[in-house]
């Protein structure tokens, strides 16, 4: 991803919003949801098995979910989320799930203007975030029902393609169609620029806020003229040619981020008080805000045309999941060009010219997304060599924890994990496949990869310490991945529960407050989904209830102060009037 030049992007030309959101998959659309006013309520006819948990939410029942105290609500929540606003708002939506129960949510939902927040959803591609990139013909491990968002059933969308009472998973093809749907029916496309590359993300000090201020009248000045959109730093639009595209594009996003709702929420605030007050409203010392962030990028259109952006943000919630970076081997040959690290590229490969003739590919990792290649592989008739370092009865083995009901093709894979592992010979010729290899599969259990060579052959070590060289047409590395957080200093590392390691959502989570998911380190800047750990669509939905509650409450808090402003104001006007100030 190219990075920007700094000098292209003058400060003095960014415009100022309340919240940017930065990845628009399940996270970054279910926080946009609660944003745009969507407000929870429980539902009057509703009853909840947890008679604890339903007693304490009967004591405020006529106040929105967003207002109550989370911390207290989570109180004694037990989970697969070890986030407790993410088992709260999951045993809200679907209660008693993991006892195989159906009962419907307790949550009712109302759209309220009055709880709206301006905000921006910056994402790579369409809605959907890493959905679009997945391998389309593979089931998702969750349930159907536990990947839809609040306010519109899966089910409903996916009309005809439920495959049984004891299997209703679903693809990533059917997934990444309802999110972008999903965007559509909640009318949330004002909300959302696609194509967009952030590159950099930075906090502004007390001193260089005022210094902007100060450069372009005030920072207010700066947030009442948000209304135009993003603002490409090219008030001529003519450089490079592309005055056209440029043209085109900051109408097209202009529109788009005037129906955020900044435009009624100034409205409904300056009926009687006039622009001032307004563009107050979101300046930098308010509820909101603590601190200034400036965010900048590029969007990408048609013919590669990167057009850069500059924008300031009162608060920044990363949402953009932990898939962008595969974890390497770190090993010799690993950058050779028959070796890959996404399952996708198996598909390509099976499309063009790998079958049943081919030397075997090797997959590397024992996990879901190794078990996906490998099912792809023998599916396509290609014969598979499987290595990983546990050993296959391991009982920290993803298939350990899948029901064989709900999961067959993966107990399938790790079947033949346990009763087809390569035997060892006492000696003999390492540099050709050895006749105990199995004709379509063969597990290497407690082996390690020592190499890639150029003319296709792998070098492993077992736990016997003997080497073996085998002959591949294509190998898959799939060991996990890390997020691509290079637009932040230090790459986020600083975020970490361990700041000395790299952000990983297994290892080293970002470190937030439980229940508002602001980052320790950094007040302002949020954290949800895999980033904090929750690696599943059906918990990172807690992410967005916890900010949007914390934001909420901070608007309310900013409200109340502006009330005692007023009304000091006034009081002061009123002895003025009686005599002047004693």
């Amino acid at each position: 991803m190219p990075l920007l030049a700094e000098s292209s992007l003058p400060r003095d030309c960014a415009r100022t919003v309340p919240v940017v959101i930065i990845g628009n998959g399940p996270s970054g659309i279910c926080l946009s949801y609660l944003l745009s006013g969507y407000t929870p309520y429980l539902d009057p006819v509703a009853a909840h098995p947890n008679t604890i948990l339903f007693r304490k939410l009967q004591e405020s029942k006529q106040v929105p979910i967003t207002e109550q105290d989370l911390e207290y609500l989570c109180e004694g929540l037990e989970g697969r989320s070890g986030n407790p606003v993410a088992v709260l708002f999951d045993t809200l939506l679907h209660p008693n799930a993991d006892l195989g129960f159906e009962f419907p949510s307790l949550l009712q939902w109302r759209l309220e203007k009055k709880r709206h927040i301006p905000h921006l959803v910056l994402g790579k591609a369409t809605p959907g975030g890493a959905w679009h990139t997945m391998e389309g013909s593979m089931l998702t491990i969750s349930l159907g029902i536990w990947m839809e968002l609040p306010g519109v059933n899966y089910r409903d969308l996916t009309l005809g393609k439920r495959r049984g009472a004891s299997n209703d998973r679903a693809t990533p093809e059917e997934i990444s169609s309802y999110y972008k749907n999903y965007v559509k029916l909640m009318s949330l496309q004002k909300n959302f620029v696609d194509n967009t590359y952030v590159t950099s993300v930075q906090k502004l000090h007390r001193s260089h806020e005022n210094s902007l201020g100060n450069e372009k009248g005030t920072i207010s000045d700066q947030v009442y003229s948000v209304k135009n959109g993003f603002d490409y730093c090219n008030k001529n639009g003519t450089e490079n040619g592309q005055t056209g595209i440029r043209n085109g594009s900051m109408n097209e996003i202009r529109n788009r981020t005037e129906n955020t709702g900044m435009g009624e929420i100034e409205e409904e605030k300056g009926e009687n008080r006039g622009g001032k007050e307004v563009r107050e409203s979101f300046g930098v010392s308010q509820g909101l805000s603590q601190g200034l962030w400036e965010v900048r990028g590029y969007q990408q259109f048609q013919g590669a045309t990167n057009v850069p952006f500059s924008l300031f943000a009162e608060n920044v919630v990363l949402a953009t999941g932990a898939s962008d970076s595969p974890a390497r081997l770190v090993v010799e040959g690993e950058d050779l060009p028959y070796v890959f690290h996404n399952v996708r590229d198996l598909g390509v490969a099976v499309s063009c010219n790998l079958g049943p003739s081919s030397d075997p590919v090797l997959v590397v990792g024992a996990g879901l997304s190794a078990a996906d290649a490998v099912l792809c592989a023998l599916n396509h008739g290609v014969p598979v060599l499987h290595a990983f370092r546990k050993r296959a009865d391991d009982p920290g083995l993803i298939f350990k924890q899948l029901p064989k009901t709900l999961y067959p093709e993966y107990h399938r894979v790790y079947h033949m994990m346990c009763s087809q592992a390569y035997q060892s010979t006492p000696a003999g010729n390492t540099t050709t496949p050895s006749p105990s290899l199995f004709p379509d599969y063969t597990s290497f259990p407690e082996h390690c990869v020592l190499s890639f060579q150029p003319d296709m052959h792998c070098v492993m070590k077992g736990s016997s310490g003997v080497l073996k060289a085998l002959k591949v047409s294509m190998v898959l590395v799939l060991i996990g991945s890390y997020p691509n957080l290079f637009f932040l200093k230090e790459k986020g590392q600083y975020l970490g529960l361990d700041p000395s390691r790299p952000i990983s959502y297994k290892q080293n989570p970002i470190d937030i407050n439980p229940y508002t998911f602001e980052c320790n380190a950094e007040p302002g800047l949020f954290a949800m989904g895999p980033l904090i750990g929750d690696n599943f669509v059906r918990f990172l939905k807690g992410g967005a209830l916890g900010i949007a509650s914390c934001l909420l409450r901070r608007l309310k808090q900013m409200n109340k102060n502006r009330l005692i402003g007023e009304e000091g104001g006034r009081g002061r006007e009123g002895s003025r009037g009686a005599g002047g100030f004693v």
